[in-house]
């Protein structure tokens, strides 16, 4: 991840805060920058050099229009677009989306179970979590057969693991150590 990324994601959490649209922005920033990746014209006219900053201007303004983005986003597309940093898009993004979280005091979780956990299951997990991070909690959520039950969850760098697996593990240690 560059620091340039890292500087531009930060400036538009700053502006994302200061708008209160935080979710807005995250959203129609995603959807812009899966349409620049998926369409080759829009690509080629924003990153040509052959094409006038005010044409370009005029393209973004056009298409904004057209999704409907907010005019933050807008005038965040045109400033990268300006300074010839298209090709930060798809690095600016999830950095965006951390930079935003951090700042909401939201955590994102990895949550990996043996089986898929039913909807009460999955809101009674997310609220012991919360009570001990402290955070507002965004999980996603795997499946792996592998560790037999329970569940391995990762918020940041910290990892709980409540695997049968990992008990079986444990136990396996303790029995070779006596």
């Amino acid at each position: 991840m560059s620091a340039v990324a890292e500087r531009y994601a930060a400036a538009l959490a700053d502006v994302a805060l200061e708008r209160k649209s935080g979710e807005a922005i995250r959203k129609d920033l995603a959807a812009f920058v899966e349409t620049f990746l998926g369409s080759a014209d829009l690509r080629n006219a924003l990153e040509s050099p052959a094409v006038d900053g005010t044409v370009k201007n005029k393209i973004i303004t056009a298409v904004a229009a057209k999704m409907g983005l907010n005019d933050a986003v807008r005038n965040f597309i045109c400033l990268i677009v300006d300074h010839r940093r298209t090709h930060l898009f798809q690095e600016i993004l999830p950095v965006f989306s951390t930079e935003l979280n951090k700042r909401l005091g939201i955590a994102e979780a990895e949550v990996t179970t043996a089986r898929s956990l039913s909807d009460s299951e999955k809101k009674d997990l997310l609220s012991v979590l919360q009570r001990r991070t402290g955070k507002k909690i965004e999980a996603h959520f795997a499946e792996d057969a592998s560790l037999l039950g329970g569940a391995v969850v990762r918020v940041g760098s910290t990892v709980y693991d409540g695997s049968v697996r990992e008990q079986l593990n444990r136990l396996r240690e303790q029995l070779e150590t006596e």
